[in-house]
């Protein structure tokens, strides 16, 4: 079998900065499902997250999104990339980052607010429920608020060239 490169793969990592994109966009049936890219560190250039404030900032965005009362059913996925520099948003219709930057930014204050016990950690509820970081999750998103959300321009929004 003959490996094709895949899209992900064909972004310029080096030129790429946090921000929101939209990664790709999949005809399922008869619905697109648009794929984003929550770039939340630098890649190559800036420490990745740890496996604990990303696990935690998983179990809180995706219950935040999943329980939105205007997308918590457009909501197909929610999860950490493997490279560690920032999460996936699959949604069901065909948007744009613009349209989304409000839900995106709503999600990230929930997080950087948010107390209490996080969701899903429990031994009944999670695989790996000790290994979770609420203060770094919190770091992290108000970082992401201050230097994205309120930063955002169309480097920040569009792949670059």
């Amino acid at each position: 079998m003959q490996l094709e490169k895949i899209a992900s793969f064909s972004i310029d990592h080096i030129k790429l900065k946090p921000g929101l994109y939209v990664s790709r966009k999949d005809v399922v049936g008869n619905s697109v499902v648009t794929t984003f890219d929550i770039r939340v560190t630098s890649p190559n250039d800036e420490p990745v997250m740890n496996t604990a404030e990303i696990h935690a900032f998983e179990h809180l965005g995706a219950t935040f999104l999943r329980s939105h009362p205007l997308y918590k059913d457009k909501i197909v996925y929610f999860g950490p990339m493997g490279c560690r520099t920032g999460f996936y948003l699959l949604m069901s219709g065909d948007y744009t980052s613009a349209e989304i930057i409000s839900l995106v930014g709503e999600m990230f204050s929930f997080v950087a607010d948010y107390e209490g016990p996080i969701p899903g950690a429990a031994p009944k509820d999670c695989g790996n429920y000790l290994d979770m970081s609420l203060p770094m999750a919190k770091f992290y998103s108000r970082k992401y608020l201050s230097e994205v959300i309120a930063n955002l321009d169309d480097s920040r929004l569009n792949y670059p060239e």
